[in-house]
């Protein structure tokens, strides 16, 4: 992005946070969620009161699989399942920003992580090698029966 030599604000706002490449989309799934939370815990509960990080999680993990599933709505209210996932990762990112997290993450194990993923990464190409005359077919969320 090139700035105008006429305005002098360009120069300025160049270096601002480019928040007009946040989707429209995306905050309507953001409002909706939290008009959800609005209604059913209260306006900024999470601000007061601050939030436990793995209650958040929890919820982030049970909107994310139901999505996965192929169940795009919640059955008990019709709000979107990713909409209620940004709304988990809205608040834990707020919530730690503001000090107001209760960090109960258990200890962490990232290096043992880091190099298990980096193991069975590097096993990956060697696995496609093996099977490189295979062509199975790969399912999707279309193959679901009809209930």
């Amino acid at each position: 992005m090139t700035e105008k030599a006429s305005n002098p604000k360009d120069a300025i706002a160049s270096n601002k946070l480019p928040l007009h490449l946040v989707s429209p989309i995306v905050k309507a799934y953001q409002a909706i969620a939290h008009f959800l939370g609005n209604v059913k815990y209260g306006a900024w509960n999470f601000r007061a009161a601050g939030a436990r990080a793995s209650v958040y999680k929890s919820a982030l993990e049970r909107h994310v699989d139901a999505w996965w599933e192929g169940q795009e709505l919640d059955p008990v209210d019709g709000t979107p399942h990713l909409a209620n996932a940004l709304a988990c990762l809205n608040i834990l990112i707020e919530a730690k920003e503001m000090g107001k997290l209760e960090d109960d993450r258990p200890p962490s194990n990232a290096p043992a992580l880091e190099r298990l993923r980096a193991e069975f990464e590097a096993l990956m190409p060697k696995i496609r090698e093996r099977y490189a005359d295979k062509n199975p077919k790969h399912y999707s969320i279309a193959d679901t029966e009809a209930p």
